[in-house]
């Protein structure tokens, strides 16, 4: 099979790697790709948003899969446009993918469908948000403000005070950081808790859970500082017990898929729930409608059933036919991010250690490249979230060795990556 891999990030970098690994992968292609899918099959550079581009590619080339990646491409209809040229192609719809690029469609269906989640409200306009967050009694504080449409992972803030409210409006919605993406905002209550990513393939009727996984969204250590795209992640997260898993599939994944179907969404692909755990209850913070990034990265390394054949069977809506297989270690995922990030940052820097990061290693560790370009042969930054070092261990303190140790091996100037990923396990 010829397979086409849609992106270039780090999550496209253990897609590619994990596709090659199948028997009955003959070759992998990834639009445009990064360093690190090009030690995995060929680059094209075509860019994620190019619908008509890629799907010329694919026609030339006869394509037998195509993956898709990242959120904005599925928000444009790259999966319609696809199947209606005949192409197989593992992802929602766009009116399936609406359930990530609306924060308000997400929240509505869920209110709708009793899907457990904070109560929230939404708002065309500044000056009836801000009206809102001044009639709030400071019994209600943190609230939680995010951009209706997609900001890759960042427009979404904690608000501990009404000033913090005002400004994360006003940034929004006035300042418009975030593009057309905050023409409308969602108000929601604060969950209280511990995070986890609740990830899930579904052809439409069967939804299968993979391994439970955390990540780490804020910058900085201990939870602080802004929301990333996130800056680490491990499988398995002790905080998903095996009767908890069963309640999250009991109550909010195939409910959502459910929902989907009675909505005229009839959804495939990958469903990533983003919960908040307080006391063995499970609520929603948000939908995506593809693999987690960083959680992508741990979860490849402990998968042990074919890809390809998971992704078929999304497409073909034969999933009741697959069982997931698990390494039984643990994997967790180092985030090294450039200076300033998630803020402004410098592109162009010099990175080294790449090589010894991964033989040291022992084979059990890979360095997957997020944001990263290749000049006469010196691997640099580009993005903010550069690296993904990723090592799978016996349990999650060794995971937590291995992965440390080899990203001090990796050196560019102002890299900067959370100290603490993986203690939340540890802890419990």
């Amino acid at each position: 099979m010829k397979v086409l891999v849609v992106g270039a990030g780090g999550r496209e970098d253990a897609l590619a790697w994990k596709l090659k690994q199948s028997k009955k992968v003959s070759c992998v292609f990834t639009a445009p790709g990064n360093p690190g899918t090009a030690k995995h099959g060929t680059n094209v550079p075509i860019k994620a948003d190019d619908l008509e581009g890629l799907l010329a590619f694919a026609l030339k080339e006869k394509i037998d899969l195509t993956v898709i990646g990242p959120e904005l491409p599925l928000t444009l209809g790259i999966v319609d446009l696809f199947e209606a040229k005949g192409l197989k192609v593992f992802g929602p719809s766009k009116l399936g993918a609406e359930l990530e690029r609306s924060k308000v469609f997400s929240k509505k269906l869920m209110i709708d469908y009793n899907i457990p989640t904070a109560k929230y409200y939404e708002f065309t306009t500044a000056e009836k948000a801000l009206n809102h967050i001044r009639n709030l009694d400071k019994n209600n504080l943190p609230i939680v403000i995010k951009a209706d449409g997609l900001a890759a992972g960042k427009g979404v803030f904690i608000c501990q005070s009404l000033d913090d409210a005002t400004e994360a409006i006003k940034i929004i919605m006035e300042k418009k950081e975030f593009g057309s993406a905050g023409d409308t905002i969602v108000i929601e209550d604060f969950l209280e808790g511990e995070e986890a990513s609740f990830i899930a393939v579904t052809d439409g009727n069967t939804v299968t859970p993979f391994a439970s996984s955390q990540d780490h969204k804020p910058v900085f250590d201990t939870d602080q500082g802004p929301n990333t795209g996130g800056m680490g992640a491990y499988s398995p997260a002790p905080v998903v017990t095996p009767e908890l898993s069963k309640e999250i599939m009991e109550k909010i994944m195939i409910p959502a898929v459910r929902a989907m179907d009675s909505e005229g969404r009839p959804f495939k692909g990958v469903l990533y729930a983003g919960l908040m755990i307080k006391n063995g209850k499970a609520k929603v913070l948000e939908f995506n409608c593809r693999f987690g990034d960083p959680e992508t990265q741990p979860l490849l390394m402990r998968l042990r059933t074919d890809i390809v054949d998971i992704m078929l069977a999304s497409i073909d809506g034969t999933l009741d036919k697959i069982t997931l297989e698990w390494d039984k270690r643990t994997a967790l995922c180092v985030v090294m991010a450039s200076e300033g990030y998630p803020s402004d940052y410098t592109k162009g820097v010099l990175i080294s250690g790449l090589e010894i990061a991964e033989q040291e290693g022992s084979g059990e560790v890979v360095v997957f490249h997020a944001g990263t370009t290749e000049q006469y042969g010196k691997i640099l930054t580009s993005g903010g979230r550069v690296l993904g070092v990723t090592a799978l261990g016996s349990d999650i303190a060794s995971a937590i060795k291995k992965a440390y140790a080899s990203t001090e091996k990796i050196k560019f100037k102002g890299a900067h990556y959370r100290a603490d990923i993986g203690q939340k396990a540890v802890s419990r």
